[in-house]
């Protein structure tokens, strides 16, 4: 008797489903059944697109010529937008014939990914990561290969680390800054000596800048190709709109990288999607052509909130949070909290911990275990500031409770 045919394919039956999506989901369904929730978990600004860029996706919407095909890499005029938008805030020159226009930006890590990694190469993955960047590179035949920095290190690994888990194997480095989940941010002197190390060993670089924008105090947006210029043949930038202008639901991101791979990347986008919807194509032309006033209002928002957030958190006994010098997350470790109990039940994780505070208090956050070990909690401040001080005053009021 033969085996039955496996109905789900193990290549994707093995993806984990998105935590911060699977709280966010949650989180909508008690609040649309009545409960007063109030949710920390997804990495969206609460604020709408700017008006000048929905108008002009008016205006595309009722222009026949947005209603047809267009090239699979992306609209010419997008491209050439992109490419602009790169010389004025990275500082450096992008032929806009190495860029494709994607679906978002976890399209264009998918992609990333599928173009340079084989099965069995070996990715480096600092930790914590974006719950996504594991899935893509296992999708692409890769290995993931946890690089991991603690609060102590407030989130950045070293030369150092990256080294001691370099191997023959090792073809990639997932690099984000600022960083989704725990919203540190590089120095100059930091990414200049991981891209020199990368150069050094021919390892390709994967470097997500969708966070670009959005930084504070001191902190300074460091792109890796303009500190090591030699660095850009072996690099994938990727970004998008979603973040930095509000426009999540919108889907356009993108890639740029060096010609083989754009190719490549192409050929296969012609074949998955083809090209991202005409009208979304031209607001993001709109996006990032005009003013940057409405981003650094948002900044300024997302800032005081973020101050808010990390006051606050710190005046829970047993949580220790760095402060976030960009995107909109705060990172507390609750490691002091492990092993303690609440309300008759014992923390045995992060994830009881987010558990008993999304029963217990009514407000949902992400569990550490969503991007790495145990022992963390992440919290988007990128909600308002009255959601936002009542939410974490009722963690306060909570794990005031634990023993």
């Amino acid at each position: 008797m033969t085996a039955p045919a496996r109905r789900v394919s193990a290549r994707l039956a093995a993806i984990a489903p998105s935590a911060t999506l699977a709280v966010d989901s949650k989180a909508k369904a008690l609040k649309a059944a009545g409960a007063p929730v109030i949710g920390f978990g997804a990495g969206e600004p609460d604020f709408p697109t700017p008006d000048a860029i929905v108008e002009a996706a008016v205006a595309a919407a009722r222009d026949p010529k947005n209603h047809r095909y267009t090239p699979a890499a992306g609209l010419p005029e997008l491209k050439q937008a992109i490419a602009d938008k790169t010389l004025r805030d990275s500082g450096y020159e992008v032929d806009p014939a190495h860029i494709v226009v994607t679906n978002g930006g976890k399209q264009a890590v998918f992609q990333a990914f599928a173009s340079v990694v084989d099965p069995g190469d070996e990715v480096l993955l600092p930790a914590p990561y974006w719950t996504t960047y594991p899935e893509a590179i296992s999708l692409a035949g890769g290995v993931p290969v946890e690089v991991f920095a603690g609060a102590d290190q407030d989130y950045l690994v070293t030369v150092e680390q990256l080294e001691a888990a370099r191997t023959p194997q090792t073809k990639a480095l997932l690099f984000c800054s600022p960083s989704n989940p725990t919203g540190a941010v590089y120095s100059e002197e930091q990414t200049r000596a991981i891209g020199e190390w990368a150069l050094k060993h021919g390892i390709w670089v994967i470097t997500d800048e969708i966070y670009e924008h959005l930084v504070y105090d001191d902190a300074v947006f460091s792109p890796i190709v303009r500190l090591v210029p030699e660095l850009a043949d072996q690099t994938i930038v990727l970004n998008g709109v979603a973040k930095t202008y509000a426009m999540t639901g919108w889907r356009v991101g993108w890639m740029i990288s060096p010609a083989d791979v754009t190719r490549a990347a192409s050929n296969f986008q012609s074949h998955l999607t083809s090209n991202v919807a005409n009208v979304s194509q031209r607001a993001a032309i709109a996006a990032l052509s005009g003013s940057l006033d409405d981003v650094h209002a948002m900044r300024t928002a997302f800032d005081r909130r973020r101050k808010t957030m990390v006051s606050m958190l710190r005046e829970i006994e047993g949580v220790v949070c760095p402060t976030p010098k960009g995107a909109f997350y705060a990172y507390p470790s609750v490691e002091g909290l492990i092993g303690k109990s609440l309300r008759g039940v014992e923390i045995t994780s992060s994830a009881d911990l987010a558990g008993l505070i999304l029963e217990h208090a009514e407000v949902a956050v992400v569990p550490g275990e969503a991007f790495g070990p145990s022992g963390y909690l992440r919290l988007s401040y990128a909600l308002g500031d009255a959601d936002l001080a009542e939410g974490v005053g009722r963690m306060q009021a909570l794990l005031a409770e634990v023993q």
